[in-house]
């Protein structure tokens, strides 16, 4: 069965970096868009970033210029380098796999096709 794992969350100080990491398993990982979302407590899931299976990355406004997406197809891994992290970062991180060939990944969280369990990354200020 598809399996997706996250790994990398933690605790960091504001201004501080963190490498999430997302293994895929039991797909073909290059039919798929990966996205990254999060979901503090009280609100929504929301769209982070995202990253078709030709390399194009799409980002939430709130991200662009600290956050970048990358997948290594040879790994069926995802990756999400978060930069000059912020309080307002701190949440529950999923990756998400979208079987499309769309040329820009969605956004909504409803397309997606699998989920992993999510990864804890807390912001302290």
């Amino acid at each position: 069965q598809v399996q997706l794992v996250e790994s990398g969350g933690g605790l960091v100080q504001a201004g501080g970096s963190l490498r999430l990491s997302c293994a895929a398993s039991g797909l073909t990982f290059s039919n798929y868009a990966m996205g990254w979302f999060r979901q503090a407590p009280g609100k929504e899931r929301e769209f982070v970033a995202a990253i078709t299976w030709s390399g194009n990355r799409n980002y939430a406004d709130s991200v662009k210029g600290r956050f970048t997406i990358s997948r290594d197809n040879a790994k069926n891994t995802v990756y999400l380098q978060m930069n000059s992290l912020r309080p307002e970062d701190a949440a529950v991180y999923y990756c998400a796999a979208d079987f499309t060939t769309r040329v820009i990944a969605h956004t909504g969280p409803e397309l997606y096709d699998y989920w992993g369990q999510g990864t804890q990354v807390t912001v302290s200020s």
